[in-house]
């Protein structure tokens, strides 16, 4: 990557997303740009200033207000990047909704589903054209995102479908969810499990398309699992959550991924946990004990 480079990150006013743009902001150079991305001004402006106030800080940080659920919105932030910059050289999609134990997970699955998986197929859409070469595209998801997670009835919906066939299958998917016959068909219970695994098929089906052209141009687009982060939206899942990270120690093994050098042909378009690809074929069918936002 030259100087002059621009990172984005979605979700990124607390938790994850923040500590990811307070990384990027420490590790780039005083002419780089990171774009802070979330729904509220105010949230946005006030972590924007801070960690561009901090003394770690060496690269450029703005706030952006974008709404991840305006397809509109993310084409339109796309194209201005690409006009004004030539495009833009580390993209992290990190936005979720969170989920609440005290609610049914039917009634939360359209929020969920929006954030998680309609923003990832619209930033995947939307930025992978103005990726930079020697760009990262990365999709901040869970180790619950390997097909193995499904029971194998659900398997042919994502093993190697087209991101337009993932597509469908998430909005049949919810269909399913609000008409009561989810767990009939297949469907886990609980809905970061498939959602999950919808965002790395998407990850997939998009680099599925690029592989080839990437790899020589040291480009890389893959789903990254964090592993488990202490934050606000996750502490109420958690029955003992003393072992889990602190956003910023979350943050260190993704931004390897982005500051390495080259692209890993093993790394690319896969599941990357901690450096390592996770097998998609992987993992057994989710159980009731899933229902924690596992990484």
């Amino acid at each position: 990557m030259n100087t002059s480079r621009i990172a984005l990150v979605t979700g990124a006013n607390q938790g994850l997303g923040r500590a990811l743009v307070e990384g990027l902001a420490a590790r780039l150079g005083p002419d780089d740009l990171v774009l802070l991305t979330g729904r509220d001004a105010g949230r946005v402006a006030d972590a924007a200033r801070e960690i561009a106030e901090a003394p770690a800080t060496r690269g450029r940080v703005e706030g952006r207000v974008l709404d991840v659920t305006d397809a509109g919105a993310l084409a339109a932030l796309a194209a201005e990047l690409g006009e004004r910059h030539g495009g833009v050289d580390v993209v992290i999609s990190n936005a979720v909704a969170p989920l609440h134990p005290d609610r049914s997970q039917a009634a939360q699955a359209d929020a969920f589903i929006d954030v998680a998986n309609g923003a990832t197929h619209a930033v995947l859409r939307s930025f992978g054209p103005v990726l930079k070469p020697g760009g990262r595209l990365l999709v901040v998801a869970s180790s619950l995102g390997t097909l193995g997670r499904l029971d194998p009835r659900l398997h042919p919906l994502f093993d190697g479908a087209s991101l337009d066939q993932v597509e469908y299958a998430v909005e049949s998917w919810r269909s399913a969810v609000h008409s009561g016959t989810a767990q009939e068909a297949g469907w886990p219970l609980w809905v970061n499990v498939p959602s999950k695994v919808a965002q790395v098929a998407a990850v997939r089906a998009v680099a599925a398309e690029r592989r080839e052209h990437d790899l020589a141009s040291g480009t890389l687009i893959a789903a990254v699992c964090p592993g488990m982060v202490d934050t606000r939206a996750s502490r109420p899942w958690f029955g003992d959550y003393s072992g889990a990270q602190t956003p910023a120690a979350a943050a260190e093994a993704v931004l390897d991924v982005v500051f390495a050098e080259g692209a890993d042909p093993a790394l690319y378009g896969e599941l990357v946990r901690f450096g390592k690809p996770l097998p998609w074929h992987g993992g057994e069918p989710a159980t009731e004990q899933d229902r924690m936002l596992v990484p």
